[in-house]
């Protein structure tokens, strides 16, 4: 369990906190972690730990909380001004690649999740998920997309997004883990590649889009000489 801090000192020094752990977990792992480091880290006292923590458990849950909703918040903000459904998928796609790069501790603290506390893992794709299945519904209310499962496209697309971001933001070219700090976004062609693959499986049958002519019925075919009409 946390505690939520009463004062804007209380405020400031709980984010101190997560910040540090962040930044050990992603750098030397969950195991290799300790709140010693943490609050070194920090610049904080040991026991100020525990005004805002139970332990390391705690604290890492509450990272991978953080790391969240930040990049939630980045993938609905970028997406909010978007005019069609494919529009915020390239929006949010974009936002979600930038904050990788950025942050480049989300992966590497999400993969520990699933070892760690499977319970936060779950909890961080599914809180993704449940966002875009809502967005695909209205999506295909609006004729914006196809008629398919939402669940298993908004699973399908968080996927993309993960392994297209791990491969060009997180990996180095040869493959090997990379140094610490920010990483280079995604390269332009491999995004551009990637949408355009995203909008084929998204867009709607030909007589299924706003404003289609509907398909012509076809001509009966004409009698035989010799039959009966």
């Amino acid at each position: 369990m946390s505690a939520a801090p009463r004062t804007a000192r209380g405020t400031r020094t709980r984010a101190k906190l997560l910040e540090a752990a962040e930044s050990v977990f992603a750098s030397v792992g969950y195991h290799e972690a300790s709140i010693v480091k943490i609050t070194e880290a920090a610049g904080v006292g040991l026991g100020t730990f525990y005004l805002y923590f139970d332990g390391k458990q705690a604290i890492f849950d509450e990272v991978v909380e953080d790391l969240n909703r930040r990049v939630r918040h980045a993938m609905t903000d970028a997406a909010r001004s978007a005019g069609t459904r494919l529009e915020a998928e390239r929006a949010g796609f974009r936002a979600f690649f930038r904050f990788t790069a950025q942050h480049p501790a989300l992966y590497r603290i999400i993969r520990q999740a699933e070892f760690v506390s499977p319970g936060a893992l779950r909890l961080h794709y599914t809180r993704i998920v449940n966002g875009y299945i809502e967005g695909l519904k209205a999506a295909q209310l609006s004729g914006e997309v196809r008629e398919m499962d939402p669940t298993v496209a908004a699973w399908a697309l968080m996927g993309i997004g993960e392994l297209i971001g791990m491969r060009w933001v997180l990996w180095d070219e040869e493959g090997a883990e990379p140094a610490a700090g920010a990483r280079p976004d995604v390269p332009d062609e491999v995004f551009e590649e990637m949408m355009q693959f995203i909008e084929r499986a998204l867009a709607p049958d030909a007589g299924s889009a706003p404003g289609a002519a509907p398909a012509p019925t076809p001509n009966p075919t004409p009698p035989q000489e010799g039959t009966a009409p």
